[in-house]
This record gives C-alpha cells, sequence and structure tokens, in this order.
C-alpha cells in the first residue's frame, strides 16, 4: 500500500530570504535522509520524494461566487508549513511507521502519513 508522508517545519524556522542557502545543519541532514532513501530504493519501497517551495511562492485556487480564482500565498494563518513529501509503497502501516519515524530521527521535523486510496486501499 502506498502512503503519502508529510513534513511539517515551524513557518517561523522558514526564512524565505535565505530559503536558497541552507545551514550547514540543514545539508547534514538533507545528506543522511538522501542515504536513508538510498536504502528505500534498494527495498523497493521508495516511490517519490520532493522539497516544497516557501509558502511567499504559493498560489491558491478557490471557487467563489465570482468564478475561480487564483492568488498569491495562503490565507491561513500558518504556525507550521507544509516543507517537504515522499511517498513509499510499504507492506503495512507498521512499516510505514518504522520508515517514517527513521526519517523524523535524521531531520527533527514532525511528518505526518496518510494512506493513498489507489487500487489496494480496503
Amino acid at each position: 500500500m502506498k502512503y503519502l508522508l508529510l513534513s511539517y517545519t515551524p513557518a517561523e524556522a522558514w526564512d524565505a530570504a535565505t530559503a536558497d542557502a541552507p545551514s550547514q545543519e540543514a545539508l547534514d541532514a538533507f545528506a543522511a535522509y538522501q542515504k536513508f532513501e538510498a536504502e528505500l530504493r534498494e527495498t523497493g519501497e521508495f516511490v517519490l520524494s520532493e522539497g516544497l517551495g516557501h509558502p511567499a511562492v504559493t498560489t491558491t485556487v478557490r471557487k467563489t461566487d465570482a468564478g475561480v480564482t487564483a492568488t498569491d500565498g495562503p490565507f491561513a494563518e500558518l504556525k507550521e508549513v507544509l516543507a517537504s513529501f515522499a511517498i513509499i509503497d510499504v507492506a503495512s502501516l507498521e512499516r510505514a511507521r518504522d520508515i517514517t519515524a527513521r526519517i523524523v530521527e535524521v531531520l527533527g521535523e514532525p511528518f505526518e502519513i496518510r494512506p493513498i486510496m489507489g487500487d489496494d486501499f480496503a
């Protein structure tokens, strides 16, 4: 079954001015994560992983009385920002939890696990 892993980071920790120049600590964490991701590729459990852009470059599209409109940025006051996502394909929720726990240990950010409702969703 596939699971979507969503990573959140505190909004105040994500400085748009320095988003293109991550700290050495962040680079070390990413390197450790990439090593773990390579392990998941070898087991066939890795599907996809991507970082997401800063909320300052986010567009929200919604239906209004005037029709469908696109506006800059999220509207909600954010305490946390969706920072990245990964998709894994594993045998069980327990395995997804084990993998996510290892990622959280490396990156230090909380993750949310959501099942992807595909053909094998029961």
